[in-house]
Formats: structure tokens, C-alpha cells, sequence
């Protein structure tokens, strides 16, 4: 991932993020499938699959209000990155063969990075309110 750095990958994901409302996490629900049929598909997201998986999980808390122990920066940089990776014409347009998807998997990758203690916590309550 030579082409996208991390100072890449965080401006885009700041942009991302900076323009998520609380109104905008039903929208990006409703597009959850969407968004992991493009990821199970790709080869350069597919190894993130899991993790996006839960990142809708713990989305889906939110909104519904079942889940709050977390930072609104936190949802919104998750918000922002899923967002960024439904869309087709981001930085490097996903119609590139090869290279299109490099910079959906570098901010995937960034926003794992920033809020993974914040998954963490949300994976264990989850864990112990399914038991």
C-alpha cells in the first residue's frame, strides 16, 4: 500500500468523518449488505470482512440506543470509513483494476487502528449480553 500512506488515510478519513450526522447511520445501515458484498468480493478488503461486520454490529447498537459507551468521534470516523468505502469515486476510483480499492482497504485498515480498543469493549458486551 506504497500509494496510500497513513497521513492519506486519515485525511480522507477526517473528511469522511467530519461529515457524518447521527441521521446518516440508518441510511448506512440500510446499505450494510451492499457494502460487505463489495468487501467479501475484493481481495484488497476481504481480510477486513470480519471487522466490518462488527462495525455494523456496533453501528446498529448505537442507533438503535442499545449501545453507548463509546465516543461520537469514534462512531463517526467507523461511519466515515464504511461510507468511503461505498463509494465508488474516492480517491483512487474503484474502477481501477489493481488499484481501486487500495485506499478503501488503507482507511479501513486506519479507522481499525484508531478506534480498535473501542471495538474491543463493544466485542465484549456484546459477548456477554448474547449469553
Amino acid at each position: 500500500m506504497a500509494w496510500i500512506t497513513d497521513k492519506t488515510a486519515k485525511h480522507q478519513l477526517d473528511k469522511e468523518a467530519s461529515q457524518v450526522q447521527k441521521e446518516d447511520l440508518q441510511s448506512l445501515l440500510e446499505r450494510q449488505k451492499a457494502i460487505e458484498d463489495k468487501v467479501k468480493n475484493s481481495g484488497k478488503l476481504k481480510r477486513f470482512g470480519t471487522d466490518i461486520h462488527l462495525m455494523f454490529s456496533l453501528i446498529r447498537d448505537y442507533w438503535r440506543g442499545d449501545y453507548r459507551a463509546i465516543p461520537w468521534k469514534s462512531i463517526a470516523a467507523i461511519a466515515g470509513a464504511l461510507l468511503y468505502v461505498m463509494n465508488p469515486l474516492d480517491l483512487i476510483p474503484d474502477l481501477i483494476f489493481g488499484f481501486g480499492l487500495l485506499d478503501d482497504a488503507g482507511v479501513v485498515a486506519l479507522c481499525l487502528k484508531l478506534v480498535e480498543s473501542d471495538l474491543h469493549k463493544y466485542a465484549a458486551w456484546k459477548d456477554l449480553n448474547e449469553t
